[in-house]
């Protein structure tokens, strides 16, 4: 979790189904799961243009389930033929493909980490990172900060602490990560690094599979005002869509969100990253907290993003949501 929900202290029901520490249930052999996706009413083109901008909205859709292994999503990565796949903060996986990609069943099952520690700092999953030329998958955990390399089939092949990310906080870390074309990775940390600064993250970059290459170059980050880094994701010509989070009030649960761009050409050491602000997710639209995004090119050169909303395990008092958004990217501004 983020600091800016740090408020929900003042509520001990909410703190408890957010952070209540339950045992790890074992593996299923039964994997399949039901998802009942429920569309969204939406407002009007006129009103969706002013808040999105550049960005067209396909669709919005409720996900939900009672399986136990279907909730807190906080990552998403784009699979071969529109299928994806949504990492959440208990070490869980589903598999599924969105509406008007098939009917393929959706299959959820927890992760083969090497270490199953009961504690949410051993499988916290808050940023994902895919290489399709290997298949490998990179984890970011919150909590330990650690970062864990999987093989295609989802198993643990290692994991690194890297120095660079070890004083991240507890509920404040590696929120977003990517791997950039050229194979380096970046990562950013969820929240600024003091209460007086509003804008600027700290931000990592490895040379190559932090794995392999551990020692990090670090950078800043800045994003709009008291906004939280949740995430980011790849276009195809080396900018970046980073999904920024607020919470507005904890009882009952609102927030804000905004997807801002940057040009991962710009990293530098010791530099700052800038960023432009394209979309503003506001309350008028339907919002959740939102943590997860993805951006799959398409044949027609169009980008389809898919946001996700993690739900915190609380069923009622959030949603799962998930959105389709599609852009051309000949429209999006190059980050000064």
């Amino acid at each position: 979790m983020r600091r800016s929900i740090a408020l929900l202290t003042v509520v001990p029901m909410l703190l408890w189904f957010t952070w209540g520490r339950a045992p790890v249930p074992v593996e299923s052999k039964e994997n399949r799961v039901r998802l009942v996706i429920t569309r969204q009413d939406l407002p009007p083109a006129k009103v969706l243009a002013g808040f999105l901008g550049p960005f067209r909205m396909e669709g919005a859709w409720q996900l939900s389930s009672t399986n136990s292994r279907v909730f807190g999503y906080s990552a998403l990565i784009g699979r071969p033929g529109g299928r994806l796949l949504a990492f959440n903060d208990g070490g869980a996986v589903l598999a599924f493909a969105p509406p008007g990609y098939g009917e393929t069943k959706p299959v959820a099952r927890w992760l083969a980490f090497s270490e199953r520690e009961h504690d949410k700092d051993g499988h916290d999953v808050e940023s994902a990172a895919h290489d399709p030329a290997t298949g490998r998958f990179w984890l970011g955990l919150e909590g330990s900060n650690q970062i864990v390399r999987l093989s295609p089939r989802l198993q643990e092949t290692a994991r690194v602490v890297p120095k660079a990310m070890a004083a991240w906080g507890v509920n404040t870390g590696a929120e977003a990560m990517t791997r950039l074309p050229d194979g380096r990775f970046v990562a950013i940390r969820e929240v600024t690094p003091s209460w007086t600064e509003s804008r600027l993250h700290d931000g990592v970059l490895f040379s190559g599979d932090p794995i392999k290459h551990p020692v990090a170059r670090t950078f800043s980050f800045d994003g709009p005002d008291n906004f939280s880094v949740v995430d980011m994701a790849m276009l195809p010509d080396g900018r970046a869509l980073v999904l920024m989070r607020r919470l507005l009030w904890p009882m009952p649960l609102r927030f804000a969100g905004r997807i801002v761009i940057v040009d991962t050409a710009k990293i530098r050491p010791g530099t700052v990253l800038r960023s432009a602000t394209l979309a503003s997710l506001a309350s008028v639209l339907p919002v959740d907290n939102f943590e997860a995004i993805a951006a799959v090119p398409q044949p027609d050169g169009r980008i389809t993003v898919w946001v996700m909303s993690d739900d915190n395990k609380m069923r009622v008092l959030q949603r799962t949501l998930l959105w389709k958004l599609s852009v051309d990217p000949a429209t999006l501004p190059w980050p000064k």
